[in-house]
């Protein structure tokens, strides 16, 4: 970070990133203050150019949380107007489906009771709820770096910086923005955070846990004709086109006016280099389970965003001096329910009642131990517990077995009150690691897009809305320029070409089809953070741009 002198502001608290978890953080804060009738000052920092631009889930969500926190939420008009009518669950082959039945699935994986909705605009509603609180949001504002006071605590975030050349240089319109101090910092990034990455290497926070796991979740949104279209269906999916080694699978959701949502995830612990997330996902859409429901629609949106998979085990030490981690930043998604807005917004609404209490008592920047204690007593980490071992046995026995024996194991688990006969399994290596070598596989011819129901990156991309201003530093750096050229393309053939669901990373040849080049297309990117999670040489580092990236509507 540099040394330039910067204007603060001094808050209470400071909140990086207006998501569920975010939100709902800074929406019980002031909740917290009106009922004591005091006086707190929260501000949000968003690097989407407004709130929900960069949010992207299913979804489908559990309102447990929502009802807890804003209890009129109808009447307030929430975009949650699509009750589930209908669950599915089926196993798809190459030429066909097979339907498992739902008694057979524990009673917390049914999704009667949830909602289906577009996660963008509930969040831009969430948002609206803040400001009327008096929470200060500040969207277009990506949070580039943290400022440590003089004892090492994190006192708060540089945010704004505008104006910087690709080639470094300051220029007309050059901004070097400002710090926002707290009394306390909540990091609500989501998956795979920048900041979070600094702060887990300075604080050793992932020091005893199990490496955090992740899957990449492609999705489209459809407009589909009204006789096709079945609101409140809820369908999902595991087999093809993914061999019983790859871990992942679809949804369906059928929401709103004639929307179709369709997505599919691959678990980033897949082993073939050769494997293309997205083009697997363009393959599924042929299969006739899936496109009966959108023949005659059209796609209208497009997003792709990383997922925390690690559960219960990769839940790193949420608690640093100055401040704590919250949501998707620490990774509270349940896999087998595929749901986490419910556990963000629940840990954001934790970390706000031990703010203001640690406030309340005079502190400031010091350790929050009162969150982490009410985070092992809460639904949240009996709902991880419940469903800890889901993951790790997919990734030791594949989809079939890893899917039959999982299942037996939260039915007991459940039954037993968490207790477990596996006790606790390791997830054992990082995404990455798992990636083996290209020498070890075959490659995989995908079919050409249709146009109709399968289409290419860059009209996907185009679809995302997604824009950077080009003449700024690289927000997609490498630790070592060499390496992909080097390493990478000959011992894994060069898997960042597939594995980004943007068409962001190309090697290039010249006329001879000699002297390959690496090149980084960085105004493609919608900030999903494959990259950084995948690359086996763990090279690629993610930093935050100036601005831009995806403007997300109705996902």
């Amino acid at each position: 970070m540099s040394d330039e002198a910067r204007e603060a502001m001094e808050y209470d608290v400071v909140i990086v990133g207006a998501g569920p978890a975010g939100l709902s953080a800074a929406i019980r804060l002031k909740q917290l203050a009106a009922a004591a009738g005091s006086e707190i000052s929260v501000a949000v920092l968003e690097k989407g150019a407004e709130v929900g631009a960069h949010i992207l889930s299913g979804a489908v969500i559990d309102p447990i949380s929502l009802n807890e926190l804003i209890p009129d939420w109808k009447d307030k008009g929430a975009p949650i107007d699509t009750p589930v009518t209908q669950d599915e669950f089926k196993v798809l082959g190459p030429a066909g489906a097979a339907a498992l039945p739902m008694f057979l699935l524990p009673p917390f994986m049914h999704n009667h009771g949830n909602f289906i909705v577009s996660l963008s605009n509930f969040t831009k509603w969430l948002g609206a709820q803040a400001e009327a609180v008096g929470v200060e949001i500040y969207p277009g504002m990506a949070a580039s770096a943290p400022v440590f006071d003089e004892t090492g605590a994190l006192k708060g975030v540089v945010a704004g910086v505008f104006g910087i050349a690709k080639s470094g240089e300051k220029k007309a319109d050059y901004q070097p923005g400002m710090e926002l101090h707290g009394k306390y910092v909540l990091i609500a990034e989501g998956a795979r955070g920048s900041l979070s990455k600094t702060l887990h290497a300075k604080y050793g926070l992932a020091d005893g846990r199990d490496p955090q796991k992740f899957g990449i979740g492609i999705k489209e949104l459809w407009e589909v004709p009204a006789e096709s279209h079945k609101p409140g269906l809820v369908l999902h999916t595991v087999g093809w086109p993914l061999d019983d080694k790859t871990g992942g699978g679809s949804f369906m959701y059928h929401w709103g006016e004639r929307y179709v949502s369709v997505g599919f995830v691959v678990h980033l612990n897949y082993k073939n280099p050769y494997i293309s997330p997205f083009d697997e996902f363009q393959r599924h859409k042929l299969h006739d389970e899936i496109a009966q429901h959108l023949r005659g629609g059209k796609r209208i949106a497009y997003g792709a965003r990383a997922i925390t998979e690690g559960g219960l085990q990769s839940v790193p030490k949420l608690t640093f001096p100055g401040g704590a981690l919250i949501g998707c930043s620490a990774g509270f998604v349940n896999v087998p329910r595929i749901k986490g807005t419910h556990n963000a917004m629940k840990t954001g609404m934790l970390a706000a009642e031990a703010v203001f209490e640690a406030l309340g008592q005079g502190r400031q920047r010091d350790m929050l131990d009162s969150y982490e204690e009410a985070y092992r007593e809460s639904r949240v980490y009996k709902d991880l517990k419940l469903v800890r071992n889901a993951k790790p046995l997919l990734s030791r026995l594949g989809t079939f077995w890893g899917g039959f024996v999982g299942m037996a194991d939260m039915w007991t688990t459940a039954l037993l009150g968490g207790f477990s006969f596996l006790g606790t399994l390791k997830h054992g290596k990082t995404d990455a690691a798992s990636t083996e070598k290209a020498k070890k596989h075959k490659p995989i011819s995908y079919p050409k897009p249709d146009g109709v129901l399968t289409f290419d990156k860059a009209s996907s991309v185009y679809l995302s809305n997604t824009n950077h201003e080009e003449d700024q530093p690289a927000h997609l750096t490498l630790k070592n320029a060499s390496i992909p050229i080097q390493v990478n393309l000959p011992e894994y053939a060069e898997p960042a070409t597939r594995y980004c669901p943007a068409g962001v990373y190309e090697v290039l040849y010249d006329d001879a089809g000699k002297n390959p080049r690496f090149q980084i297309n960085a105004q493609n990117c919608v900030h999903c953070k494959t990259c950084d999670i995948k690359d086996p040489s763990q090279n690629i580092n993610w930093v935050t741009p100036e601005g831009g990236g995806p403007n997300y509507a109705n996902l």
